[in-house]
Formats: C-alpha cells, structure tokens, sequence
C-alpha cells in the first residue's frame, strides 16, 4: 500500500511570519497556476484557500497570493470540487 505524503508550503506573510499550509490540489488556468491549500493537516477540519502563483519567470521560487476576486474564486471552486470529487474532502465557500 502506498502512502500519499502531503505536501506542504511555507508563506511569509508582510510581518515576517512564516504560516504552513497543506497542499491539497492544484491546477493551471489561463496561464496561471493556483493552489487549494488548507490551514489543518489530513483527517482534520481546516480552512480552504486558493493561491494563484503571481511569479516571474526570473523569480527563483514561487510567490503565491490568496485569490480574493469573487469571480475567480468562483470558477476556481468549481475546478477544484471537480478535481476532488473522488476525494473526501468537503468545500464550502
């Protein structure tokens, strides 16, 4: 049996503090790539949100932005409901 190991990222929010969120799917829309991630580990109840990777090509690591335009959210919730379909994972906006 394989075990799927969570994926976890690192932000720096503009205070300087560093705040961990699980990755839980991702996808490509229109260009960009964005990230469902959650404040709370596997098996727990936790916060969504969705990150759209705002880096340039030149950039050396990814900077990532909550996605906070209520039509993007909307499309992207869609996107990732469907992806998780399979998945026990309940998302409420």
């Amino acid at each position: 049996m394989t075990e799927k190991k969570e994926t976890m990222i690192t932000m720096v929010t503009d205070t300087e503090e560093a705040v961990d969120f699980y990755v839980l799917e991702e996808t490509r829309m229109n260009g960009r790539n964005y990230l469902l991630v959650t404040d709370a580990p596997e098996g727990q109840d936790g916060e969504c949100y969705i990150l759209k990777d705002v880096s340039g090509e030149g950039d050396p690591e990814a900077i990532y932005e909550f996605v906070e335009d209520d039509v993007e959210l909307d499309g992207l919730m869609g996107i990732f409901e469907e992806l998780l379909s399979d998945a026990d994972v309940a998302l409420e906006k």
